[in-house]
């Protein structure tokens, strides 16, 4: 069984190298999107994959280190693009969520990185 929980955070960014004239050079925002998909049996007595409110347990604390805040400050994310944020998440969950499949990072409804792991 897949299943995904989605969350939202809102952040601003630049992208330190690209050439200057590129417009993501510039300090700017996005309300990010991020998916995490999780694999696995579900428990015949539960019912579920893993609780929901497990989920969000696990990745509270790191949704709070990246939400209204400049990501080129947070140590990791000096080069905050989509694919770095989705593989930043994965190393700091992947541990407490074993089940997890992959990590979606949404810059736009229109852009994504999908991360599956090393």
């Amino acid at each position: 069984m897949r299943i995904t929980q989605a969350f939202t955070f809102e952040a601003a960014h630049r992208l330190p190298h690209v050439p200057k004239s590129h417009k993501c050079y510039r300090l700017h925002g996005h309300s990010y999107r991020v998916e995490l998909r999780l694999e696995g049996p579900v428990n015949p007595n539960t019912g579920f994959v893993i609780d929901f409110f497990d989920v969000e347990h696990i990745f509270g604390p790191v949704l709070k280190q990246l939400d209204h805040y400049c990501l080129n400050d947070i140590p990791g994310l000096e080069n905050p693009t989509a694919e770095h944020i989705a593989q930043w998440i994965w190393q700091k969950i992947k541990t407490d969520l074993p089940l997890l499949a992959a990590v979606l990072v949404y810059e736009t409804p229109h852009s994504w990185a999908e991360y599956l792991g090393d």
